[in-house]
Protein backbone atom coordinates (compact mmCIF):
# COMPACT_ATOMS: atom_id res chain seq x y z
CA UNK A 1 0.00 0.00 0.00
CA UNK A 2 2.79 2.37 0.92
CA UNK A 3 4.57 1.62 -2.47
CA UNK A 4 1.07 2.16 -4.47
CA UNK A 5 0.76 5.33 -2.37
CA UNK A 6 4.33 6.92 -3.17
CA UNK A 7 4.18 5.63 -7.03
CA UNK A 8 0.83 7.58 -6.96
CA UNK A 9 2.77 10.45 -5.68
CA UNK A 10 5.57 10.24 -7.51
CA UNK A 11 3.26 10.81 -10.97
CA UNK A 12 1.18 13.61 -9.53
CA UNK A 13 4.73 15.21 -9.32
CA UNK A 14 5.93 14.33 -12.56
CA UNK A 15 3.09 15.44 -14.82
CA UNK A 16 2.91 18.67 -12.51
CA UNK A 17 6.56 19.30 -13.48
CA UNK A 18 5.81 18.86 -16.83
CA UNK A 19 3.17 21.02 -17.29
CA UNK A 20 5.01 23.69 -15.30
CA UNK A 21 8.06 23.29 -17.37
CA UNK A 22 5.63 23.83 -20.13
CA UNK A 23 4.48 26.65 -19.01
CA UNK A 24 7.87 28.10 -18.16
CA UNK A 25 8.99 27.31 -22.18
CA UNK A 26 5.62 29.16 -23.54
CA UNK A 27 6.79 32.15 -20.98
CA UNK A 28 10.47 32.34 -21.80
CA UNK A 29 9.44 31.44 -25.83
CA UNK A 30 7.76 35.08 -25.39
CA UNK A 31 9.97 37.02 -23.71
CA UNK A 32 12.94 35.69 -25.92
CA UNK A 33 10.97 37.18 -28.62
CA UNK A 34 10.11 40.11 -27.54
CA UNK A 35 14.03 40.45 -27.10
CA UNK A 36 14.24 40.47 -30.83
CA UNK A 37 11.43 42.09 -32.16
CA UNK A 38 12.03 45.57 -30.57
CA UNK A 39 13.77 47.10 -33.78
CA UNK A 40 10.94 46.04 -35.99
CA UNK A 41 8.14 47.48 -33.44
CA UNK A 42 9.95 50.45 -33.31
CA UNK A 43 9.97 51.10 -36.80
CA UNK A 44 6.30 49.46 -37.28
CA UNK A 45 4.93 51.79 -34.39
CA UNK A 46 7.12 54.93 -34.85
CA UNK A 47 8.29 54.18 -31.29
CA UNK A 48 10.94 56.12 -29.12
CA UNK A 49 13.35 54.84 -26.50
CA UNK A 50 11.67 56.72 -24.37
CA UNK A 51 8.46 54.77 -25.18
CA UNK A 52 10.18 51.50 -25.18
CA UNK A 53 11.05 52.04 -22.05
CA UNK A 54 7.83 52.82 -20.50
CA UNK A 55 6.32 49.56 -22.41
CA UNK A 56 9.52 47.64 -20.70
CA UNK A 57 8.90 49.21 -17.83
CA UNK A 58 5.90 50.69 -16.90
CA UNK A 59 3.92 46.94 -16.85
CA UNK A 60 5.74 46.12 -14.56
CA UNK A 61 5.56 48.58 -12.02
CA UNK A 62 1.88 48.12 -12.27
CA UNK A 63 2.16 43.91 -12.17
CA UNK A 64 4.41 44.09 -8.67
CA UNK A 65 1.66 46.47 -7.08
CA UNK A 66 -1.15 43.69 -8.13
CA UNK A 67 1.11 40.12 -7.74
CA UNK A 68 1.95 40.47 -3.63
CA UNK A 69 -1.81 39.99 -3.80
CA UNK A 70 -1.22 37.10 -5.76
CA UNK A 71 1.26 35.61 -3.71
CA UNK A 72 -0.59 35.89 -0.45
CA UNK A 73 -4.26 34.41 -1.45
CA UNK A 74 -2.12 31.41 -2.89
CA UNK A 75 -0.74 31.02 0.58
CA UNK A 76 -4.49 31.55 1.84
CA UNK A 77 -5.36 28.56 -0.44
CA UNK A 78 -7.00 29.87 -3.54
CA UNK A 79 -3.39 28.81 -5.48
CA UNK A 80 -5.09 26.79 -8.58
CA UNK A 81 -7.92 29.44 -9.40
CA UNK A 82 -4.92 32.40 -9.81
CA UNK A 83 -3.25 30.17 -11.84
CA UNK A 84 -5.61 29.06 -14.74
CA UNK A 85 -7.03 32.35 -14.23
CA UNK A 86 -3.38 34.23 -15.16
CA UNK A 87 -3.26 31.50 -18.00
CA UNK A 88 -6.37 32.69 -19.77
CA UNK A 89 -5.41 36.23 -19.34
CA UNK A 90 -1.26 35.09 -20.73
CA UNK A 91 -3.27 33.95 -23.78
CA UNK A 92 -5.64 37.05 -24.32
CA UNK A 93 -2.60 39.45 -23.71
CA UNK A 94 -0.27 38.09 -26.37
CA UNK A 95 -3.35 38.12 -29.11
CA UNK A 96 -3.85 41.85 -28.11
CA UNK A 97 0.05 42.15 -28.76
CA UNK A 98 -0.09 40.40 -32.49
CA UNK A 99 -3.03 42.99 -33.05
CA UNK A 100 -1.61 46.16 -31.50
CA UNK A 101 -1.42 49.28 -33.88
CA UNK A 102 0.48 51.90 -32.00
CA UNK A 103 2.01 52.58 -28.65
CA UNK A 104 -1.02 52.20 -26.56
CA UNK A 105 -2.41 49.18 -27.82
CA UNK A 106 0.98 48.19 -27.17
CA UNK A 107 1.26 49.24 -23.84
CA UNK A 108 -2.27 47.74 -23.21
CA UNK A 109 -1.55 44.28 -23.93
CA UNK A 110 2.10 44.61 -21.65
CA UNK A 111 -0.05 45.67 -18.66
CA UNK A 112 -2.35 42.50 -19.05
CA UNK A 113 0.13 40.61 -20.28
CA UNK A 114 2.90 40.97 -17.10
CA UNK A 115 0.56 40.08 -14.07
CA UNK A 116 -0.88 36.93 -16.19
CA UNK A 117 2.69 35.88 -16.40
CA UNK A 118 3.01 36.45 -12.37
CA UNK A 119 -0.16 34.11 -11.88
CA UNK A 120 0.57 31.79 -14.48
CA UNK A 121 4.46 31.11 -14.62
CA UNK A 122 6.15 32.70 -11.02
CA UNK A 123 2.82 30.65 -8.93
CA UNK A 124 3.87 27.52 -10.81
CA UNK A 125 7.28 27.62 -10.01
CA UNK A 126 6.60 28.65 -6.29
CA UNK A 127 4.39 25.74 -6.17
CA UNK A 128 7.09 23.16 -7.77
CA UNK A 129 9.70 24.29 -5.12
CA UNK A 130 7.23 23.97 -2.96
CA UNK A 131 6.74 20.59 -3.52
CA UNK A 132 10.66 19.37 -3.35
CA UNK A 133 12.10 21.57 -0.51
CA UNK A 134 14.94 19.99 -0.76
CA UNK A 135 16.37 20.57 -4.07
CA UNK A 136 15.30 24.12 -4.84
CA UNK A 137 18.64 24.76 -6.27
CA UNK A 138 18.87 21.76 -8.72
CA UNK A 139 15.00 22.20 -9.68
CA UNK A 140 15.65 26.01 -10.56
CA UNK A 141 18.25 25.15 -12.83
CA UNK A 142 16.06 22.48 -14.82
CA UNK A 143 13.13 25.15 -14.87
CA UNK A 144 15.81 28.17 -16.26
CA UNK A 145 16.90 25.28 -18.74
CA UNK A 146 13.19 25.23 -19.66
CA UNK A 147 13.11 28.59 -20.03
CA UNK A 148 16.87 29.16 -21.91
CA UNK A 149 14.93 26.83 -24.49
CA UNK A 150 12.53 29.27 -25.05
CA UNK A 151 15.20 32.68 -24.90
CA UNK A 152 16.67 30.52 -27.92
CA UNK A 153 13.65 29.62 -30.10
CA UNK A 154 11.99 33.11 -29.50
CA UNK A 155 14.65 35.27 -32.06
CA UNK A 156 14.89 32.35 -34.47
CA UNK A 157 10.67 32.74 -35.13
CA UNK A 158 11.12 36.40 -35.36
CA UNK A 159 14.16 35.95 -37.68
CA UNK A 160 11.77 33.22 -39.44
CA UNK A 161 8.93 35.31 -40.09
CA UNK A 162 11.08 38.54 -41.00
CA UNK A 163 12.56 35.95 -43.74
CA UNK A 164 9.32 34.48 -44.84
CA UNK A 165 7.80 38.28 -45.21
CA UNK A 166 5.21 37.35 -42.89
CA UNK A 167 6.15 40.17 -40.28
CA UNK A 168 6.00 39.85 -36.41
CA UNK A 169 2.49 39.86 -35.88
CA UNK A 170 1.43 36.15 -36.72
CA UNK A 171 4.59 34.82 -34.43
CA UNK A 172 2.45 36.02 -31.02
CA UNK A 173 -0.44 35.27 -32.67
CA UNK A 174 1.13 31.67 -32.86
CA UNK A 175 2.38 32.01 -29.16
CA UNK A 176 -0.98 32.47 -27.81
CA UNK A 177 -2.19 29.42 -29.22
CA UNK A 178 0.85 27.58 -27.56
CA UNK A 179 0.21 29.26 -24.09
CA UNK A 180 -3.62 28.07 -24.44
CA UNK A 181 -1.75 24.07 -24.96
CA UNK A 182 0.64 25.40 -21.66
CA UNK A 183 -2.72 26.38 -19.70
CA UNK A 184 -4.74 22.74 -20.70
CA UNK A 185 -1.76 20.67 -19.70
CA UNK A 186 -1.65 22.87 -16.26
CA UNK A 187 -5.61 22.64 -16.04
CA UNK A 188 -4.92 18.48 -16.50
CA UNK A 189 -2.37 18.19 -14.12
CA UNK A 190 -2.85 17.48 -10.95
CA UNK A 191 -2.17 20.14 -8.25
CA UNK A 192 0.29 20.32 -5.31
CA UNK A 193 -2.12 22.55 -3.59
CA UNK A 194 -5.53 22.37 -2.23
CA UNK A 195 -7.72 22.54 -5.07
CA UNK A 196 -10.92 23.91 -3.05
CA UNK A 197 -10.68 27.22 -1.24
CA UNK A 198 -11.20 27.11 2.53
CA UNK A 199 -14.31 28.39 4.05
CA UNK A 200 -14.33 32.09 4.29
CA UNK A 201 -13.25 32.39 7.67
CA UNK A 202 -10.74 30.12 7.49
CA UNK A 203 -9.18 32.06 4.76
CA UNK A 204 -9.25 35.86 5.95
CA UNK A 205 -7.15 34.14 9.16
CA UNK A 206 -4.84 32.64 6.28
CA UNK A 207 -4.56 35.78 4.56
CA UNK A 208 -4.04 37.46 7.92
CA UNK A 209 -1.52 35.36 9.15
CA UNK A 210 0.06 35.15 5.23
CA UNK A 211 0.21 39.21 6.00
CA UNK A 212 1.87 38.91 9.43
CA UNK A 213 4.68 36.62 8.21
CA UNK A 214 5.33 38.91 5.09
CA UNK A 215 5.91 42.06 7.39
CA UNK A 216 8.22 39.29 9.73
CA UNK A 217 10.43 38.29 6.52
CA UNK A 218 11.38 41.62 5.30
CA UNK A 219 12.70 42.70 8.41
CA UNK A 220 14.86 39.57 8.36
CA UNK A 221 18.29 41.21 6.73
CA UNK A 222 19.16 38.23 4.60
CA UNK A 223 15.78 38.08 3.18
CA UNK A 224 15.94 41.66 2.34
CA UNK A 225 19.80 41.29 1.21
CA UNK A 226 18.45 38.38 -1.35
CA UNK A 227 15.91 40.06 -2.68
CA UNK A 228 18.36 43.01 -3.41
CA UNK A 229 20.90 40.54 -5.11
CA UNK A 230 17.55 38.98 -7.59
CA UNK A 231 17.45 42.61 -8.75
CA UNK A 232 21.20 43.31 -9.53
CA UNK A 233 21.44 40.20 -10.86
CA UNK A 234 18.94 40.71 -13.31
CA UNK A 235 20.23 43.86 -14.66
CA UNK A 236 22.75 41.84 -16.58
CA UNK A 237 19.80 38.83 -17.47
CA UNK A 238 16.16 40.32 -18.69
CA UNK A 239 17.21 44.00 -18.97
CA UNK A 240 20.27 43.78 -21.17
CA UNK A 241 18.89 41.26 -23.23
CA UNK A 242 15.62 43.73 -23.60
CA UNK A 243 17.98 46.95 -24.74
CA UNK A 244 21.04 44.40 -27.10
CA UNK A 245 18.68 44.65 -30.37
CA UNK A 246 18.56 48.49 -29.96
CA UNK A 247 22.14 48.61 -29.14
CA UNK A 248 23.00 46.71 -31.70
CA UNK A 249 21.77 48.69 -34.50
CA UNK A 250 22.28 51.97 -33.06
CA UNK A 251 25.35 51.64 -30.90
CA UNK A 252 27.00 49.35 -33.13
CA UNK A 253 25.16 50.44 -36.73
CA UNK A 254 24.26 46.83 -37.40
CA UNK A 255 20.91 46.01 -39.43
CA UNK A 256 17.74 44.67 -37.50
CA UNK A 257 18.75 40.73 -38.89
CA UNK A 258 22.31 41.47 -37.55
CA UNK A 259 20.34 42.22 -34.08
CA UNK A 260 17.74 39.75 -33.91
CA UNK A 261 21.27 36.95 -34.54
CA UNK A 262 22.88 39.08 -31.52
CA UNK A 263 19.72 38.54 -29.29
CA UNK A 264 19.75 34.71 -30.73
CA UNK A 265 23.67 33.92 -30.01
CA UNK A 266 23.54 35.67 -25.94
CA UNK A 267 19.90 32.67 -25.58
CA UNK A 268 21.76 30.20 -27.46
CA UNK A 269 24.95 30.46 -25.62
CA UNK A 270 22.90 30.89 -22.51
CA UNK A 271 20.96 27.80 -22.76
CA UNK A 272 23.83 25.49 -23.21
CA UNK A 273 24.84 27.15 -19.78
CA UNK A 274 22.00 26.31 -18.57
CA UNK A 275 21.97 23.01 -19.45
CA UNK A 276 25.44 22.68 -18.09
CA UNK A 277 24.56 24.33 -14.59
CA UNK A 278 22.23 21.47 -13.68
CA UNK A 279 24.93 18.95 -13.35
CA UNK A 280 27.38 21.61 -11.91
CA UNK A 281 25.39 22.68 -8.95
CA UNK A 282 25.14 18.95 -8.03
CA UNK A 283 28.72 18.91 -7.32
CA UNK A 284 29.90 23.07 -6.48
CA UNK A 285 28.13 25.72 -4.32
CA UNK A 286 26.01 27.77 -6.47
CA UNK A 287 26.76 30.85 -4.70
CA UNK A 288 30.56 30.84 -4.97
CA UNK A 289 29.67 30.09 -9.08
CA UNK A 290 28.03 33.38 -8.91
CA UNK A 291 30.09 35.35 -6.77
CA UNK A 292 33.00 34.56 -9.08
CA UNK A 293 31.48 34.17 -12.44
CA UNK A 294 30.29 38.09 -11.91
CA UNK A 295 33.65 38.89 -11.08
CA UNK A 296 34.34 38.24 -14.81
CA UNK A 297 31.61 39.86 -16.12
CA UNK A 298 32.51 42.78 -14.42
CA UNK A 299 35.20 42.70 -16.88
CA UNK A 300 33.81 41.46 -20.08
CA UNK A 301 30.51 43.97 -20.17
CA UNK A 302 32.80 47.06 -20.24
CA UNK A 303 34.49 45.53 -23.10
CA UNK A 304 31.20 44.65 -24.78
CA UNK A 305 30.83 48.24 -24.77
CA UNK A 306 34.54 49.67 -25.48
CA UNK A 307 35.34 47.11 -28.23
CA UNK A 308 33.88 48.91 -31.77
CA UNK A 309 33.96 45.61 -33.86
CA UNK A 310 30.42 44.22 -33.88
CA UNK A 311 31.70 40.78 -34.66
CA UNK A 312 33.61 40.83 -30.96
CA UNK A 313 31.02 42.51 -29.59
CA UNK A 314 29.24 38.89 -30.47
CA UNK A 315 31.82 36.95 -28.83
CA UNK A 316 31.56 39.22 -25.41
CA UNK A 317 27.97 38.79 -25.58
CA UNK A 318 28.09 35.17 -25.64
CA UNK A 319 30.86 34.74 -22.51
CA UNK A 320 28.01 37.25 -20.24
CA UNK A 321 25.60 34.61 -21.93
CA UNK A 322 27.39 31.96 -20.47
CA UNK A 323 28.67 33.08 -16.97
CA UNK A 324 25.30 34.67 -16.42
CA UNK A 325 23.87 30.81 -16.42
CA UNK A 326 22.50 29.88 -13.00
CA UNK A 327 22.41 33.49 -11.76
CA UNK A 328 18.83 33.33 -11.39
CA UNK A 329 18.27 29.48 -10.28
CA UNK A 330 20.99 29.53 -7.71
CA UNK A 331 19.78 33.02 -6.28
CA UNK A 332 15.83 32.44 -6.42
CA UNK A 333 16.74 29.23 -4.59
CA UNK A 334 18.76 30.88 -2.49
CA UNK A 335 15.49 32.85 -1.39
CA UNK A 336 13.21 30.34 -1.22
CA UNK A 337 15.73 28.57 1.21
CA UNK A 338 15.43 31.41 3.54
CA UNK A 339 11.37 30.99 3.20
CA UNK A 340 10.60 27.36 3.02
CA UNK A 341 6.90 26.00 2.23
CA UNK A 342 6.03 29.68 2.18
CA UNK A 343 6.12 30.37 -1.93
CA UNK A 344 3.76 32.59 -1.90
CA UNK A 345 5.23 35.10 0.37
CA UNK A 346 8.70 34.89 -2.19
CA UNK A 347 6.45 35.90 -4.65
CA UNK A 348 4.74 38.79 -2.65
CA UNK A 349 8.05 40.09 -1.82
CA UNK A 350 9.67 39.67 -4.83
CA UNK A 351 6.79 41.85 -6.57
CA UNK A 352 7.57 44.44 -4.04
CA UNK A 353 11.39 45.09 -4.75
CA UNK A 354 10.91 43.78 -8.12
CA UNK A 355 8.97 47.33 -8.55
CA UNK A 356 12.36 48.99 -8.22
CA UNK A 357 13.54 46.94 -11.15
CA UNK A 358 11.05 47.37 -13.13
CA UNK A 359 11.15 51.28 -12.61
CA UNK A 360 14.91 51.26 -13.95
CA UNK A 361 13.47 50.60 -17.53
CA UNK A 362 11.75 53.93 -18.39
CA UNK A 363 15.02 55.64 -16.75
CA UNK A 364 17.41 53.92 -19.16
CA UNK A 365 14.42 54.62 -22.09
CA UNK A 366 14.87 58.04 -21.13
CA UNK A 367 18.56 58.22 -20.34
CA UNK A 368 19.50 56.44 -24.18
CA UNK A 369 16.95 58.89 -25.86
CA UNK A 370 19.30 61.97 -24.25
CA UNK A 371 22.51 60.41 -23.97
CA UNK A 372 22.34 57.59 -26.14
CA UNK A 373 22.06 54.05 -25.60
CA UNK A 374 25.85 53.35 -25.09
CA UNK A 375 25.80 55.62 -22.42
CA UNK A 376 22.61 54.14 -20.95
CA UNK A 377 23.73 51.01 -20.80
CA UNK A 378 26.69 52.01 -18.12
CA UNK A 379 24.18 51.64 -15.31
CA UNK A 380 23.95 47.95 -15.69
CA UNK A 381 27.54 47.29 -14.58
CA UNK A 382 26.52 48.55 -11.10
CA UNK A 383 24.47 44.92 -10.95
CA UNK A 384 27.47 42.09 -11.50
CA UNK A 385 29.46 44.61 -9.09
CA UNK A 386 26.41 44.23 -6.22
CA UNK A 387 27.26 40.48 -6.36
CA UNK A 388 30.99 40.52 -5.83
CA UNK A 389 30.21 42.77 -3.32
CA UNK A 390 27.53 41.36 -1.34
CA UNK A 391 27.21 37.80 -2.21
CA UNK A 392 29.50 35.59 1.35
CA UNK A 393 32.85 34.42 0.32
CA UNK A 394 32.25 30.41 0.26
CA UNK A 395 34.36 27.13 -0.52
CA UNK A 396 33.64 26.52 -4.70
CA UNK A 397 33.10 22.56 -3.84
CA UNK A 398 29.70 21.14 -1.90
Amino acid sequence: MKFKLHRRATTALTSFVIAALTTELADELVDGATGAVWPYLRNDLHLTYTEVGLLLGMPGVLANLIEPLFGLLADAGYHRRIVLGGGFAFALALLLTALAENFWGLLLSFVLFYPASGAFVSLTQAAWMDAESERQEQNMARWTLAGSVGNVVGPVLIGAAVALGVGWRPVFAVLAALSLMALFLMWRAPSLHPSAAPPEQEAAFQLRESLQYVFHSVKRAAVLDSLLLLEASNLMLDVFRAFLALYFVDAAHSTPAQATLAVGVLTGVGLIGDALIVPVLEKLSGVAFVKWSALLVSVLFPAFLWVPHVGWKLVDAALIGLLTSGWYAVLQARLYGLLPERSGTVMALGSVTGMAGAAILPVLGWLADRAGVQNALWCLLLGPLLLVWRLPSVTLRR
